[in-house]
């Protein structure tokens, strides 16, 4: 996994003005675009499309300085007018390219990305993989912006928004595998994107053939391999760190890559101000197909 994105870093470099197809390169190496683009994302600390920008706009910057003309640059790097180009200067560096042309400066340049893998050795990940027939994820759900750290204020205020009573109704429907009060994430960017939409679902597993009462939302869940990570300590910080920890260690060092569908998060235990609590982090897979 490593060396795939270190060749998407090195493809992107080759064709800075061009359209990166990261289908077709994670296809030849036998992964799909949806895992190299959430690996990505998770070890890169941005999603691969704002790389490249960055990337576009610091070597851009240089013709700027040179005195190019500027729509000769904005085609050269993808952008189809001056204004477009001007945009996603002014995002990158935080100023106009009629002031670096003046001043030559200030720049924030984006440093060509190279992705290692550091082995410690000295812990493992909780994980374990399970098969799963179809089933169905039913609760109340709601649309709210991808944060990477700490509580999500939206989700927390969705959660506080159904009564007690709701809470035990819905804890009394599950029948399935995941156990028990469910936060579900699906529809998420690809690319994971800090501030994306995406629905988030607070209810309960039932068996496929289940029929969920009219008034809740439902989230299919396809039949097939889930890894299941479990962790304990502060939260949501815990969480946090094991999905990270997974792009960073357990997936380079196994066969599955992440494939589309929803993430689970089970709370086995909680402290009674839910700062501390043992949970399961539930993620759909696929077995590689080998590279040929």
């Amino acid at each position: 996994m490593i060396e795939v994105l270190n060749r998407l870093v090195d493809e992107i470099e080759r064709r800075l003005g061009d359209e990166i197809d990261v289908d077709s390169l994670a296809a030849s190496a036998g992964v799909t675009g949806y895992h190299v683009r959430r690996m990505f994302s998770t070890l890169a600390g941005m999603p691969v499309s704002e790389y490249v920008r960055r990337r576009r706009m610091t070597v851009a910057a240089a013709d700027v300085i040179d005195g190019d003309d500027l729509l000769t640059i904005a085609v050269r790097f993808g952008y189809g007018s001056v204004e477009a180009f001007g945009r996603a200067f002014r995002a990158v560096h935080g100023v106009s390219h009629g002031d670096v042309r003046r001043d030559g400066g200030p720049l924030r340049p984006q440093s060509i990305l190279r992705f290692r893998l550091t082995v410690e050795g000295s812990s493992a990940m909780d994980a374990r993989l399970i098969e799963r027939p179809a089933f169905r994820l039913a609760g109340h759900a709601a649309r709210v912006p991808l944060i990477h750290e700490g509580v999500n204020p939206h989700i927390q205020a969705h959660i506080a928004s159904l009564p007690v009573e709701e809470h035990v109704r819905l804890k009394a429907l599950s029948s399935a595998e995941p156990a028990g009060l469910l936060q579900v994430s699906a529809d998420v960017d690809p690319d994971y994107s800090e501030g994306s939409e995406l629905t988030y679902l607070h209810g309960v597993a039932l068996a496929a053939d289940a029929d969920a009462p009219a008034d809740l939302d439902v989230i299919e869940a396809d039949a097939g391999t889930w890894v299941v990570f479990r962790t304990s300590g502060p939260h949501p910080d815990a969480l946090q760190e094991a999905y990270a920890a997974s792009a960073t260690d357990w997936f380079p060092s196994n066969p599955w890559q992440l494939c589309p569908g929803p993430s689970i998060v089970a709370v086995l235990e909680r402290s009674e101000d839910f700062r501390t609590a043992t949970c399961e982090l539930w993620l759909p897979v696929e077995r590689m197909t080998p590279a040929v």
